[in-house]
């Protein structure tokens, strides 16, 4: 039996046996894979539920959730992960992240007044730090942390918030303009 590798083809890169390069730094690829993340991970049946769940809840004063593609998609991704960081922090230290958008179920009146104050629709994304904050995303996909100090932008995308999380960038407090 020959044991040689197959010849390269023609306008094909040889093969490797290093793996793709992540979209993530690597703490940060190191921290989502040890929760259980994997390039590709894609659970749209339980965002689906996660949606429903939050499309159906009505707080008492009457306030409901926003849901729309950019949040179903992060939830779709990342939805079930509880992140902590493999390394200290950059800037701050990194609090665990738990990506379940029904940690911030009761919060309908909270995220909709922030996105009334940013102009946009806003849904719950999951929590930081065991409960000391609620994450979440808008429809452009930005996402924030909302805690009892105030509110915090943590990126533009879902990829940037997790980094900032995970290597403890310290985020840009959300403030009135001038």
């Amino acid at each position: 039996m020959n044991d040689r590798p197959a010849p390269p083809v023609p306008g094909q890169a040889p093969p490797t046996d290093r793996p793709a390069p992540s979209r993530f730094p690597a703490a940060v690829d190191t921290a989502l894979r040890t929760a259980g993340w994997q390039p590709g991970r894609w659970d749209i049946r339980r965002a689906e539920e996660w949606a429903d769940a939050l499309r159906s809840h009505q707080s008492p004063a009457g306030h409901r959730h926003a849901v729309f593609p950019a949040a179903v998609e992060a939830w779709a991704e990342f939805g079930g992960l509880h992140i902590k960081a493999t390394a200290p922090g950059r800037q701050i230290a990194p609090a665990p992240v738990r990506i379940d958008p029904m940690n911030g179920l009761h919060l309908a009146r909270t995220l909709g007044d922030l996105g009334r104050a940013l102009d946009t629709e806003v849904s719950p994304l999951g929590e930081e730090g065991n409960g000391q904050a609620v994450l979440a995303i808008d429809a452009e996909g930005r996402v924030y942390s909302v805690d009892h100090t105030g509110d915090w932008y943590l990126g533009p995308d879902i990829d940037q918030a997790l980094t900032a999380l995970v290597t403890g960038i310290q985020p840009e407090r959300l403030a009135l303009p001038d």
